[in-house]
């Protein structure tokens, strides 16, 4: 996993952010054992303790669960993990919306420029 770590808010939320995209996009799969916290701390370039904040909020959501002894695990409730990846996408389009409205960007725009990215395809850079 590639981290991108911003200013924009704070570290284990942009951590557990990157791990639910994880999870949500099928890098880390169903039933599958998560790298320990250290490893993914190290990885990541942030204190252990910020990685298992977000790991707890994670557990929390029920993304992941702990086995005892073994690590973590991603959790195999598909719904569960689709109802993630529908935040992510509703978050992301959010986030789209405002840097159109910040530029100028009308509603029939943004809808245009959405259809004709759809059109291309696959050779479209999303």
């Amino acid at each position: 996993m590639e981290w991108r770590i911003a200013d924009d808010s704070p570290i284990y939320v942009q951590l557990a952010r990157q791990l639910r995209r994880g999870i949500a996009s099928g890098e880390y799969r169903p039933g599958e054992r998560l790298p320990p916290v250290r490893e993914l701390a190290f990885s990541a370039g942030v204190n252990p303790n910020t990685m298992q904040r977000a790991m707890t909020e994670l557990e929390r959501e029920g993304l992941v669960f702990p086995q005892r002894t073994l690590g973590r695990f991603v959790t195999e409730d598909a719904e569960l993990i689709s109802r993630a990846r529908d935040r992510l996408a509703k978050e992301e389009t959010r986030r789209y919306l405002a840097a159109m409205r910040s530029i100028g960007g009308t509603p029939e725009e943004i809808s245009g420029l959405i259809s004709e990215l759809s059109e291309e395809g696959n050779d479209a850079e999303f």
